[in-house]
Order: C-alpha cells, then sequence, then structure tokens
C-alpha cells in the first residue's frame, strides 16, 4: 500500500520539480499531447503551472494550493491542469513568460498561466494565494471566473487568445539597425549612474550578481583604460563576497540579495551563479593581482566538486532555499550554537563575522564580514573556527538538491574550470572540466549526434535548445585554450556547425531558441536579452567570433556581424540588458591579437612561452598550439601549416589586426611583444 493518499501523472517523470507534485490531489499532467488532447475532448479551458524546483513561492503555492482538496477539486473538475520545470523546458517558460510580463509587467515564478486547448494563453499572473488577500485575487476566485467566462463567454476568450499569441510574435524582421559606434560608451555610462558606490552592485533591493556585467565593464575598462569601470567591478565583488549572499562556511554564492548590503540572501544557490561568478572572480584577479579574487573563485570551486558534482562528472542544478519548511534554516545560526561549536574562539569569530544575541535574520544571524575585516594573524584561527561550523552545520537537515544535470549549465560550469585550471595552474580544475566533457558526450549526446538537454536518474530528455549549444561550445573552447588539446576544439566547430543548421534562421538572422526538429510551439522566439544568465545569442556571437579568428573561417565572422545587425535594435534601447552581447562587440572591436606557438618538439617546450600569455589579463587574445603533440590541429585550421618551428624549439608568431610580427624564439621579446 502506498503511503500517500493521491499520485498523478507526475509520477513517471524525472524533474525532480515534478515529482515533488506527483501526489497534490491535483490531477496533473506533464507537458504532453496526451494532456492536450484530454482538453479537447473534454471541452476545457488548460491550468498550466511553471517553476521550479528550488523556488521558494512555488513551495508556498504547493502548500497554499495544490496540496489542497478544495482547490484540486475545481482544477479536476474544471480544468486539465499541466505542471512544467522551466529548467527542463526553458523554450515553454519563454513563450508564456513573455505573455505574462506583456499582459501583467512584471514576471516571476510560480507561472500561472490560463489557456486553450491549443495552447493560446487568454490569462496570465505569477504567485496567488488560495483565498483573495490584501488586493490580490486568490487562486479559488481567479478559478471561478477563468470557469464563467469559459462557459458563458468563450469567444471573448478564444479572441483574446489569438491577440495575445499575435503579439508576442516577434522574429526580429525587417529590424535590422546598425549598433552605434559609442554604445559600449552608452552602456558604461548607465552602469556608472546606477552604480551603488557604498556596497556595490547596480540599483537597489533586491539586488542580483549578473556576473556578466562585470565582463562587460571589465574589457571595456581594458579597452579604455576607464579606471573607474574596474573600481566598480573591483567594489561589487568585494561586498558580495563580504555579504550574507556568500556563504562564509560553506562556500557558493546564493541567488540574490534581498537587501542593498547584499546582507538577506534568498538562499537558494543556483549552478550558473557559481560558474559565471567563479570568471568573474577570476578574470578580476587576473586583471588586478589581487589574490582575494583568486581565492574566492577557490572556494567556489571547492564548493562545487564537494556538493554539486555527481561522480560521474556532471554538475547538479540547485540547492533549495528551504530545509525543514522554513527558508535559510540551514544556514543560520544563534550566538548560542556558535559558542557552543567554537568555546573560547566564539568571540573574536562574533565579533568579525557579525554574530549577536540580536541577530540580524529574523532573531538568527547570518555570518558576514560587511563591518568588518579580518586581519592576517588571525585568518589560520578564522579557518579553524570555520571548518568547526562546517562540520557541525553538515549534521543539520541538509536542503533539498536538485540533481538533475542540465547541458547549458554544465556548459557553464566547463568554462569557468577551464579558466580556473589555466589562470591557477591548478590541475584539478581542469580535470573535472575533462571528466565534465566526457560525462556530457557519453549521457547527452545522442547516436546521431544531437544534444539533449537533461540528464537524471538514467534518463536523458528533451532535445538540446539553443544554450546548450551556445554554452557548451562555450566551455570546449575555454578547454582548448586551457589544455590546447584539439579535440575540444574539433568538438566546438562541430557543434557550431548543428548549431547553425537547427538554430539559425535564414531569413532573417538570429538563432532561435528551440530547434527546428523540436516540437513546434504557438510562436518560435529569439531571446537576446542577457538576464539571469547570458542568451544563448549573445554566447554564440562570442563563440562565431573567437572560432573565426582559432580556424581561419571567416563566414563566421559574417555570422557574428549579422548578429549585430538583427539585434542592433533592441540593443541600442536598452544597451546595459545585453552585457554579454556588448562583450562580444567589444571582442569584434578590439585589435584582437592571435598567438600561435609552434615547436616540433613536445608541447611541453612551450611551457615558458604559454606561462607568459596566463600572466595577464588578455581578453581580447586568442592562442594556439602546432606541436609535435598537436598536429591534427591543421585539419580545423589549415594555415597553422605555414608556420615553422626555428631551429625546431619553441617559436611564437604574434598577429594583429590581419598582421603577422616575425617569429621569435626569445622570451624577453615575446613578453615584449604581447604588451
Amino acid at each position: 500500500m502506498s503511503e500517500h493518499k493521491y499520485t498523478n501523472k507526475l509520477i513517471n517523470e524525472k524533474s525532480p520539480y515534478l515529482l515533488q507534485h506527483a501526489h497534490n490531489p491535483v490531477n496533473w499532467y506533464p507537458w504532453s499531447q496526451e494532456a492536450f488532447d484530454k482538453a479537447k475532448q473534454e471541452d476545457k479551458p488548460i491550468f498550466l503551472s511553471i517553476g521550479y524546483s528550488t523556488c521558494h513561492w512555488c513551495h508556498v503555492m504547493e502548500r497554499e494550493s495544490f496540496e489542497d482538496e478544495e482547490v484540486a477539486e475545481v482544477l479536476n473538475n474544471h480544468f486539465i491542469s499541466i505542471k512544467v520545470d522551466r529548467e527542463e523546458r526553458p523554450d515553454v517558460d519563454h513563450i508564456y513568460m513573455t505573455v505574462c510580463q506583456a499582459l501583467t509587467g512584471h514576471g516571476g515564478w510560480p507561472l500561472t498561466i490560463f489557456m486553450t486547448p491549443d495552447k493560446k494563453p487568454f490569462y496570465a499572473g505569477t504567485y496567488f494565494p488560495k483565498q483573495d488577500k490584501m488586493r490580490m485575487p486568490g487562486l479559488l476566485t481567479l478559478l471561478d471566473r477563468v470557469i464563467h467566462a469559459w462557459t458563458n463567454d468563450r469567444d471573448a476568450l478564444i479572441r483574446s487568445g489569438e491577440q495575445i499569441t499575435d503579439s508576442i510574435k516577434d522574429d526580429h524582421t525587417n529590424n535590422e539597425e546598425k549598433i552605434p559606434e559609442n554604445i559600449g560608451r552608452e552602456a558604461y555610462s548607465d552602469f556608472r549612474s546606477d552604480f551603488d558606490s557604498i556596497y556595490g552592485g547596480f540599483g537597489g533591493a533586491p539586488k542580483f550578481p549578473t556576473p556578466h556585467n562585470l565582463y562587460f565593464l571589465l574589457r571595456y575598462w581594458y579597452m579604455t583604460k576607464e579606471k573607474q569601470a574596474l573600481e566598480m567591478v573591483e567594489k561589487t565583488l568585494d561586498s558580495m563576497h563580504r555579504g550574507g549572499i556568500y556563504d562564509h562556511i560553506g562556500f557558493g554564492f546564493s541567488r540574490y540579495s534581498t537587501d542593498r548590503k547584499w546582507l538577506v540572501p534568498h538562499f537558494e544557490k543556483m549552478l550558473y551563479d557559481n560558474a559565471l561568478l567563479a570568471i568573474a572572480y577570476l578574470e578580476t584577479y587576473q586583471a588586478t593581482k589581487d589574490t582575494r579574487y583568486v581565492e574566492t573563485a577557490k572556494e567556489i570551486f571547492t564548493y562545487v566538486l564537494r556538493d554539486m558534482t555527481s561522480a560521474e562528472g556532471g554538475f547538479y542544478s540547485a540547492e533549495d532555499a528551504d530545509s525543514e519548511g522554513e527558508e535559510g534554516k540551514y544556514y543560520v545560526w544563534t550566538l548560542d550554537e556558535i559558542k557552543k561549536v567554537l568555546g573560547e574562539d566564539s568571540g573574536k569569530y562574533s565579533e568579525y563575522y557579525g554574530i549577536t544575541e540580536k541577530g540580524n535574520f529574523e532573531g538568527l544571524n547570518i555570518p558576514n564580514l560587511i563591518d568588518s575585516t579580518i586581519p592576517d594573524e588571525d585568518k589560520w584561527l578564522m579557518e579553524i573556527c570555520r571548518q568547526k561550523l562546517f562540520d557541525y552545520r553538515d549534521t543539520r537537515i541538509h536542503p533539498y538538491k536538485d540533481d538533475k544535470i542540465l547541458t547549458s549549465w554544465n556548459g557553464m560550469m566547463i568554462a569557468a574550470l577551464a579558466m580556473g585550471g589555466r589562470i591557477t595552474a591548478e590541475k584539478r580544475y581542469t580535470a573535472a572540466a575533462e571528466k565534465a566533457v566526457e560525462f556530457t558526450y557519453s549521457k547527452l549526446v545522442r547516436k546521431d549526434g544531437r544534444l539533449l538537454a537533461r540528464y537524471r536518474d538514467g534518463e536523458s530528455a528533451h532535445l538540446g535548445y539553443v544554450d546548450d549549444y551556445a554554452f557548451l561550445i562555450w566551455g570546449l573552447i575555454e578547454l582548448y585554450e586551457t589544455t590546447y588539446n584539439p579535440d575540444y576544439l574539433k568538438k566546438a566547430v562541430k557543434l557550431n556547425d548543428d548549431l547553425l543548421s537547427l538554430f539559425w534562421d535564414n531569413e532573417n538572422g538570429g538563432l532561435f531558441i528551440y530547434g527546428n526538429d523540436s516540437e513546434q510551439l504557438i510562436v518560435r522566439p529569439k531571446e537576446i536579452y542577457d538576464g539571469a544568465t547570458p542568451s544563448g545569442n549573445s554566447v554564440a556571437t562570442m563563440n562565431f567570433l573567437r572560432l573565426a579568428r582559432l580556424t581561419g573561417n571567416h563566414q563566421l565572422e559574417d555570422k557574428a556581424q549579422q548578429q549585430f545587425k538583427t539585434f542592433g535594435a533592441n540593443v541600442s534601447r536598452v544597451p546595459r540588458g545585453y552585457s554579454f552581447f556588448l562583450t562580444a562587440l567589444l571582442f569584434a572591436q578590439s585589435s584582437a591579437k592571435e598567438v600561435v606557438l609552434v615547436s616540433d618538439k613536445e608541447t611541453h617546450d612551450i611551457d615558458k612561452m604559454v606561462e607568459i600569455i596566463r600572466e595577464e589579463y588578455r581578453p581580447f587574445m586568442l592562442t594556439m598550439v602546432y606541436s609535435d603533440e598537436y598536429k591534427e590541429i591543421k585539419e580545423l585550421a589549415p594555415f597553422i601549416e605555414d608556420y615553422k618551428a626555428i631551429g625546431g624549439g619553441a617559436t611564437a608568431y604574434v598577429c594583429e589586426n590581419f598582421a603577422c610580427q616575425a617569429p621569435t624564439t626569445d622570451i624577453g621579446q615575446f613578453r615584449d611583444m604581447l604588451q
């Protein structure tokens, strides 16, 4: 006998989010033809609910409404109810989130949509309480209104659905607009005017990390020597690391801060934030030589490799904010607990980390360094305290882990770890990135080479989306530049060819979210906005530019230029909303250097030259190695055969603006050529 009173069709799914709802009294269906056919047969509207497993308000709505028999009865009698995990189906989520934003002016999760059996939406919102509350209609009230309208005024609902669907069709046709030359300066000015000079970051509460804003500012500083651009990056990274958004005991960053100071996080931890932030800290370390930044990146990797990596080498998606039904319970402390664990050292720890009787979060304490700095002589002691607190905390009930593995987010983590291996010279980071690539190719690539989006519990599913391709290609390019193993470049080139054949819009340019071999939804959108993560189009544009230089395939350069035209109008309106896209534009505008290192001997012959390349922050430089060990690079980049090793030993060729300097074997001269 099952201990559960109810079980619905979600029980056969692999998504942790869908499985969380498998025992609701609501007769949930996954997104499937079966559900739409049933809605048509029974002549019922569809109630669509979209969320993800570590979403706090999704949990609240489930407890209040979807576990409630009264709500379930109304839904089961009058609707076909569909649950979607937004992380598994970003295509579905994007379309209906666009609807919600168009109708209400805002979006978020849980996303609540009412639609016709042919998927046309006629009403949208986010979280609804069960009963009317303040000025918010309750879910029961809303269901009642929709039932009444479906019964008495259905034509109006259907017309509304058609109009809404038409309004969200944006294929960027006849939209070509040249991006202004000075758009980088414009975006920089926007960031500067919105910068919080006291606590770092941009705007007020809530504050999101958005690391790609920092990538843009770093490159803008590098290009223009505008000092304030770098200062904004440093202030933001310092403040985030000091705040409670950073887990000072177990490492890793939470999703966002609910306040201006970065003190009180929304406690969920996402893989993508930690991957993108690791890159920001690594690049800032290279730019400033301040070791605090590289230490933070290493701590992020410690967290990811310890808590977020499967035995097979893939990276898990997220950890919940809640444990035992309370947000943040796992992460917060009383002063008494700190005293119990640390004994006589608790005074010093509490002083540095802001632990008090009164607390800083609902009577409890989030450890933080917002108002203090640990002197060097106490750092070893604080590390001992941290380890004791970590061991104690580890005995608590852990937050729920979403252990599905997403190709796109893994691509970002592969990129971060590959860069980590390159910049810190720690081989274990490179090895973890390589293992994740092996995992991806063994579990997430179909026999015919088609990339898939999600792996969990032995099952791979969902045809890969544009983000899966773009982010994995990014990871492979980083891994090539770290290892110089041509196999990674070969994989990147092959995936990029597939990306173009599956997603490229031959009429208007740009890449669609889902492939031409995927389920065709009510619209086929493109995304260029760089939100919590950069968009697939933005990352692909950067990939096109880098692959064009690495392989000599200048058609890819043309594709990047087409991207700048296709999305020019969007980007020109609000430049700072497209910071990763502008990072690609800065790359295109820069006098990028290409360095080819050649040797007739083993690759380690060129190690000293590689070290020089990696000493500095050089965001507009690409490097290749043509050695006895890596001869097959010439199949991908035929031009490389013309580069000869002087006297058979390590020789460097430095090219810039389509012109190459005379080759050198002299280390000092090589360093000068790079300046």
